[in-house]
């Protein structure tokens, strides 16, 4: 086939990238289901109309229909995995025990404009607790410390949640007696991007606010605090509203929770707001250190309202890791790096083709025992074979021999008797290892 042209924002990793990439999988999966969610997969579309309603989100949404034909309903992929979750939730109450704990590892699909961290298909890691009815407030800080204790397992810089609480925006926003929170709220969500300065101007141009009340939004927004003295600083500006009161709370307990189980893992930030619309309490944001120019790699919140049967309401709340966002950073500044791109540690060695079926044979007793290898592809001089294996990053070569087989790790040269039945190559060297790129 001949070669196609580049597909900008559909990501395809080298072997040692995708290597990576399933390191921060498997150990999603290992701390997710640590903490009791059960793995979920949900179809890949959604009802056109349904994603479209769900925030600023619109124009980035992939329609689907079939080449031929149009009698196909309007369908388009889902841009996250929160609103197909809601959607199961409604269709599957009656047969799910409440509070339900998921976690969804899949593809998603937005027609962004791909830049740095930003694609058009990219993976996400999810989980969610729903209830029906009500939700404890305190699941709200078990998200932050899920998530916080598989970036702490991680071989990367260390990460900070951000936190902040919708109400508290909204209540401050009532108080200071905007008609439209939401405008203010997108204006907000920009800070990262545009600036006070950038801000300023949205919130007296497009949400038409007066300068003085502009500059009240932008004195709650600089507010950070890595525990509940952010309170006091709020109550400073001498805003009053019962859902400012409310969310503070909400917020405080959120922080004081995290800091007590993972102290330095939460930082309240006031200027958090997430753009989607079905946000209605705690928000999140994740930051690298060192690397918070490139913006957030886990985010999410709680959501009351977004799925509904039409007699019960089943609100919840729930974290994301843009696992393909992740990656790109950890790969492009160079933060991790794969021992070997192969998961094979040993290549069997040929002597002639006559005798490959004995080197298929010690290739059959390693893996019996868990051990990855491979046999050479050629009968070539050993001295090729073990280029090979170095080409490859395997750092064994096994011969076999009937007098007597043997194992030689080809960076130190040391070269060993060795019994297919019981040889076993040291713990560091069995799987890739994914190590921090300034780790020696």
């Amino acid at each position: 086939m001949a070669r196609s042209p580049g597909l900008s924002g559909f990501p395809e990793w080298l072997p040692d990238g995708r290597i990576v990439e399933l390191e921060i999988l498997d150990t999603a999966r290992e701390v997710f289901e640590l903490h009791g969610f059960a793995s979920l997969e949900t179809r890949s579309v959604e009802p056109l109309d349904v994603l479209v309603r769900k925030g600023e989100i619109d124009k980035e949404v992939y329609a689907v229909r079939r080449l031929h034909g149009d009698d196909d309903a309007d369908l388009a992929l889902h841009f996250d995995l929160t609103v197909p979750f809601a959607r199961y939730v409604a269709e599957n109450a009656g047969q799910l025990a409440f509070p339900f704990r998921r976690y969804q590892i899949q593809r998603v699909w937005r027609g962004e404009r791909p830049q740095e961290g930003r694609f058009r298909e990219f993976t996400q890691a999810d989980i969610d607790i729903v209830d029906a009815g009500e939700l404890s407030s305190h699941h709200e800080a078990e998200m932050a410390l899920v998530m916080s204790e598989l970036f702490a397992r991680l071989p990367m810089p260390p990460a900070i949640i951000r936190v902040n609480n919708r109400k508290v925006l909204e209540g401050f926003y009532r108080g200071l007696g905007i008609e439209d929170p939401a405008a203010v709220l997108r204006s907000i969500d920009k800070l990262d991007k545009v600036g006070a300065d950038g801000v300023r101007r949205l919130l007296q141009d497009d949400a038409g606010l007066a300068p003085e009340v502009a500059e009240q939004c932008l004195r709650l927004a600089a507010i950070r605090s890595p525990d509940a003295s952010f309170v006091d600083e709020v109550r400073a500006l001498g805003v009053e509203d019962p859902l400012l009161d409310e969310g503070l709370a909400e917020l405080a307990r959120v922080v004081e929770a995290v800091d007590e189980a993972r102290p330095g893992a939460v930082l309240a930030d006031l200027h958090i707001a997430r753009g989607l619309d079905y946000y209605t309490g705690t928000v999140y944001e994740t930051f690298l250190e060192g690397f918070e120019s490139f913006g957030s790699v886990c985010s999410g919140g709680r959501y009351d309202s977004l799925a509904t049967d039409g007699r019960t309401t089943y609100p919840g709340v729930g974290i994301s890791l843009g696992v393909t966002r992740l990656v790109s950073l950890l790969l492009g500044r160079d933060l991790v790096r794969a021992s070997r791109s192969v998961p094979s540690a040993v290549l069997i060695a040929v002597v002639d083709e006559a005798s490959r079926p004995a080197s298929e044979a010690v290739a059959r007793d390693l893996r019996a025992r868990g051990v990855p290898c491979e046999v050479a592809p050629r009968a070539d001089k050993f001295g090729k074979q073990i280029r090979h294996a170095d080409r490859r990053g395997i750092p064994f070569v096994w011969f076999p021999d009937p007098a007597g087989h043997t194992v030689k790790d080809i960076r130190s040269g040391d070269q060993v008797p060795a019994d297919a039945a019981t040889w076993t190559p040291p713990d560091r060297d069995l799987r890739p290892q994914v190590t921090r790129g300034d780790d020696t």
